[in-house]
């Protein structure tokens, strides 16, 4: 399990709710991973599981059926749903989607769909990425034209997490498309209005056991009502609330990859060649040390990250950081401790082997690693 004994983002209270998070997951999770991997999703009461639990958006405000509390309780559930290994998306619902209705959401928004988000009844999604827009969210098309008191929505988007559970999506579309940027708005579409239709579920490289979607809008109508926010402040919205999310992707990128080094010290120390273990080999005691000294910087940075974000300090450009160094750092290790389990660690008997494969996508989701390099660079 994590060792957290060092840590500084946390206090007593989230390392209480840390020991409820990880007996839930030991219980409700870890049993069922490898059916959730082959099956391609995880089982839809594990959200209401999730939901009795409190383990759902943590920091929606109590008026709404939330505990009210701070980032730090979101980072404790990524970091041990990062450890154990699992892909479920409700990391993205509690972390990001939520936020944005918080955020900007009409009190009758907020008041109607907060309280089931957080009950787990109703699991969400956020819809940016489309066929021929991913990192330039100023490229979508999908578009959303008044008629009368509605939205006509016509679009697709792909890649969409949660896109099989989720019955609210965040559309993002083009309220006035002549105006690039600043004709983008938000919108909030719920799956079962005519015109809402799931494409199948995407079949990735990692992330198996995460439903990730493509969603499609034929002249899908919503009253005008479901806007998030302001008209056309859409783009905005998106750079606002991108932080969070990126912050929220390295802890579960530094979890991941403390569990593959974890794995590599457990196997190197069993595993014998030539007489003795793998692990009393001089190269394989060296790489682990380089590994365990960059974990410690890790640990140390995301701390760091955590505590400036609580106090609404953290930057773009820190959070973009952050996403671009724990992720690389992620990979790194998977790949090393990889290579240190041999064969094995190809075989997908291995936790080892499902690690790597998840860890790949964590350098392009949430903006591409080059993104996040450009983010930085403006700031310098």
């Amino acid at each position: 399990m994590l060792d957290t004994s060092c840590r500084t983002a946390f206090g007593e209270e989230h390392e209480l709710f840390r020991e409820a998070v990880r007996r839930f997951f030991a219980a409700e999770a870890v049993p069922h991973l490898e059916r959730w991997e082959e099956e391609g999703i995880v089982d839809r009461d594990f959200w209401t599981k999730c939901g009795a639990q409190g383990l759902l958006c943590p920091t929606v405000p109590e008026e709404y059926g939330g505990l009210g509390l701070d980032f730090g309780y979101n980072a404790v559930i990524d970091e041990e749903l990062g450890y154990i290994g699992s892909s479920a998306g409700i990391t993205l619902h509690s972390d990001i989607v939520a936020d944005y209705i918080v955020a900007y959401g009409s009190e009758e928004q907020k008041s109607r769909w907060l309280p089931r988000m957080v009950s787990g009844e109703t699991p969400t999604a956020i819809a940016m990425t489309e066929p021929g827009a991913g990192s330039d969210l100023q490229g979508v098309k999908t578009t959303a034209v008044k008629d009368g008191d509605d939205y006509v929505i016509n679009g697709s988007k792909t890649y969409i997490t949660n896109g099989q559970h989720a019955e609210l999506v965040i559309v993002v579309a083009k309220t006035d498309p002549s105006l690039g940027a600043r004709g983008t708005s938000l919108i909030l579409v719920e799956s079962d209005r005519p015109g809402f239709a799931r494409g199948r579920n995407l079949d990735k490289v990692g992330l198996h056991a995460q439903d990730t979607s493509e969603l499609f809008f034929s002249d899908l109508r919503v009253p005008q009502s479901n806007l998030l926010g302001a008209e056309g402040m859409g783009f905005a919205y998106l750079m606002n609330q991108l932080p969070q999310e990126r912050l929220s992707i390295a802890c579960s990128a530094q979890a991941s990859a403390q569990r593959a080094y974890d794995e590599a010290v457990s196997f190197t120390k069993e595993r014998k060649a030539f007489g003795r273990t793998v692990f009393e080999f001089q190269n394989t005691r060296f790489t682990l040390a380089d590994l365990a000294t960059k974990l410690q910087v890790g640990w140390a940075h995301l701390d760091w990250a955590i505590r400036r974000h609580i106090a609404g300090e953290l930057t773009a450009a820190e959070a973009s950081a952050a996403k671009l160094w724990h992720t690389e750092l992620q990979f790194e290790v998977c790949d090393v401790s990889m290579q240190l389990h041999g064969g094995a660690g190809y075989m997908n008997e291995y936790l080892i082997a499902r690690l790597w494969r998840d860890a790949r996508v964590t350098r392009i989701f949430g903006g591409t690693n080059e993104i996040m390099k450009e983010v930085v660079s403006r700031s310098i």
